[in-house]
């Protein structure tokens, strides 16, 4: 007999395809849903060219019964190789006007209401970025917190390559973001949960095992810190870190869905970009299990 999520489907899960790496582009080739009627959630870094992203998440769009994105930092990166030379704001409504065209779901779009198995749930892709308030031990500023990190070579790229354009900074364009999103949320019905869906952690704990501490600046920010209870997350959905696993706070599951870099994934056990299933969750040994043909990622 088949089971409430191989008939009625599944809220599935995966960010971090990076498919400028020939290997990574082919497990999207293969990614496939489980049932006609699952939903996918994206949670950014499919790609650094407007072409790439296009591809990816047009063909996923027509695999999926609905493809829900928010961007990464790699798809606001204003790259060399990209034709499409838009920096900050620019570029992210542009990447919005793509996934219009292509009929996938963006954080400027009204949010989506899952009534499959586990629902009613409000799923909601947030765009986010960070504010440099995750500072490295010790450090009291974002400019002593840059001086440690060049001073430990960990320095993440978008100093390079992300342009806030308009806003002066990235930290007040991530103010701008936090007031937008959280103003849409609290328009939310007070009896739904929700699912909330971010290119970064809304709450700092799962940077605690980077090896390299320095990088949660690039990471989150202060200000969401208790989005998950003040806005009663079922699950906070994430990527970015590239360490897929499952942690709870508030007794409410984070889930990293990452795939990662080919040299990241080749040395994790089970077959790589597998989808997380979200919804509906199922309790088994204390933690929750995978559906059938499914496989947690750790």
């Amino acid at each position: 007999m088949k089971s409430t999520a191989d008939r009625f489907g599944q809220l599935l899960a995966i960010s971090d395809l990076h498919i400028g790496y020939a290997e990574n582009r082919a497990l999207v080739e293969r990614m496939r849903p489980h049932t006609d009627a699952d939903w996918l959630l994206v949670a950014g870094d499919v790609a650094e060219t407007v072409a790439d992203i296009r591809w990816a998440l047009g063909t996923l769009a027509g695999r999926f019964a609905k493809v829900i994105w928010t961007p990464g930092n790699h798809e606001l990166w204003t790259h060399p190789k990209d034709e499409i030379t838009l920096r900050g704001e620019a570029r992210y409504r542009h990447l919005v006007d793509v996934c219009r065209e292509l009929g996938v779901i963006t954080p400027e779009d009204p949010y989506p209401v899952w009534e499959g198995p586990g629902g009613p749930v409000v799923v909601a892709p947030l765009f986010l970025l960070y504010d440099y308030t995750w500072l490295p031990r010790g450090c009291l500023s974002k400019e002593e917190g840059l001086d440690y990190a060049h001073g430990t070579g960990i320095v993440c790229t978008d100093e390079h390559l992300l342009h806030p354009d308009p806003y002066p900074t990235r930290e007040a364009w991530c103010r701008a973001r936090v007031a937008h999103t959280e103003g849409r949320l609290l328009t939310l019905p007070p009896e739904l949960p929700t699912v909330l869906v971010n290119h970064y952690p809304l709450d700092r704990h799962p940077t605690d095992v980077l090896w390299h501490p320095e990088f949660a600046m690039w990471c989150g920010t202060r200000m969401t810190a208790d989005w998950h209870r003040r806005f009663r997350a079922a699950a906070m959905v994430y990527g970015h870190l590239h360490i897929p696993r499952t942690t709870h706070l508030d007794s409410v599951p984070f889930e990293e869905v990452s795939v990662g870099y080919p040299r990241e994934w080749r040395k994790r056990p089970g077959p790589p970009g597998t989808l997380r299933r979200i919804l509906p969750m199922e309790v088994e040994n204390g933690d929750r299990g995978a559906a059938p043909g499914l496989r947690r990622g750790r």
